[in-house]
């Protein structure tokens, strides 16, 4: 049952999470108003994950499991009111096709590969299962890819992945999803394994990472973004949070929360909020309101993708670290290496993101394929 919903969720979330950002691109056309609104979108998807691990473990103890669950239920409930009441209804696209071909081969690549990578932490790489799933899956993507040069109604349109812009910004949010996934699973298993926290107090100790991201990402990130170079943001924003993890990775055992967790915890925060607004604009920057969806859609995909290889590694070696423990091992040693390792390489991951943001980001909106892809006012973001 729990998987079946899981499935369903993932399914809907396909759906909302491109159409939220997309609103989000093509709605907003002052420089100002933009970077406010990605300020916004970005503060939410850095610090939502924290305040939900926050809330979770709040009502996992003191009330039920379940109740994590249903309580986002009036949550669902509100956004629904609140689209229905508040968006727009505008016109439809008209004559679109539907490419079935295209669908098929993009969503069996990408739930083969990341199968195979979740495979691949419990059984091994070397396994065939998991290795037929590996090259199916990369296999399939590359077809996907094929035929969305192929063929004319396509659902990634050829110049958003053509611009070095779109695509460096591509890059660093599919290796910050490698990092990321790492954080707040080895932040809950320091607290409560390390440091004897219960779920409640694991999640408080997340909220200074919510608040950073949040007042960064809109006082900070956002008022610049109109201002600066994507890159001049992005990269100082990357080496704050692979700096912030490091600090979290040096933590040891007998370490305070104050001295020992809470500047990690702000610093990757803010460099978070720092990196992600610039980020998530320059991605869908320069698109055509028709393909907005498209490039939202692979934006999240990126993400996801990044945070399934991610899992993989990283679930790999926390397994591999924990494997050696035996009767005569200092178990808390293991541990505590454990965590120290998985944050490291979160750490590089952050670094490799680095790579994509020096090498390929330029000022400036990037190419679309039509004037109308170029929101007005984008020259004044620009200069």
């Amino acid at each position: 049952l729990l998987i079946t919903a899981r499935a369903l969720q993932g399914a809907f979330a396909a759906l909302l999470v491109p159409a939220a950002l997309s609103l989000v691109a093509t709605g907003f056309t002052d420089p100002r108003e933009r970077g406010r609104a990605f300020g916004i979108y970005a503060a939410v998807a850095a610090g939502g994950g924290a305040f939900g691990v926050f809330t979770g473990g709040w009502l996992a103890e003191t009330l039920d499991w379940r109740w994590a669950l249903w309580s986002v239920v009036p949550l669902a409930v509100l956004a629904l009111i609140g689209a229905l009441t508040l968006l727009p209804a505008g016109p439809g696209r008209t004559g679109a096709r539907f490419d079935g071909l295209g669908v098929l081969l993009g969503t069996a690549g990408s739930a083969a590969l990341a199968y195979g990578l979740a495979e691949a932490q419990t059984t091994g790489w070397a396994v065939v299962p998991s290795l037929f799933l590996l090259v199916g899956g990369i296999a399939l993507l590359a077809a996907f890819l094929w035929w969305q040069t192929s063929t004319s109604g396509t659902l990634l349109p050829a110049y958003v992945l053509a611009d070095r812009s779109r695509l460096a910004s591509l890059l660093a949010v599919l290796f910050t999803g490698v990092a990321l996934v790492a954080l707040l699973p080895a932040l809950g298993f320091f607290a409560q394994q390390i440091r004897g926290e219960g779920p409640a107090a694991s999640g408080t100790a997340h909220l200074p990472l919510v608040a950073a991201a949040l007042v960064t990402a809109t006082q900070l990130s956002a008022r610049l973004l109109p201002r600066l170079a994507p890159r001049v943001l992005v990269l100082p924003g990357l080496v704050v949070t692979a700096l912030g993890l490091a600090l979290l990775a040096g933590a040891g055992g007998a370490s305070t929360y104050v001295t020992g967790v809470l500047p990690g915890m702000l610093l990757t925060g803010v460099g978070l909020g720092l990196a992600l607004a610039p980020l998530y604009a320059t991605a869908t920057a320069g698109v055509a309101p028709r393909h907005a969806g498209a490039a939202s859609a692979a934006l999240g995909a990126a993400h996801h993708l990044g945070q399934s290889i991610g899992g993989a590694v990283l679930g790999t070696v926390l397994v591999s670290r924990l494997g050696q423990v035996s009767d005569d091992t200092d178990v808390f040693a293991r541990m505590l290496g454990a965590y120290t390792t998985t944050l490291w390489c979160a750490v590089g991951a952050l670094l490799l993101a680095t790579l994509p943001a020096a090498l390929l980001l330029r000022p400036g909106t990037p190419r679309g394929d039509t004037p109308e892809a170029v929101p007005s006012g984008s020259g004044r973001a620009t200069a």
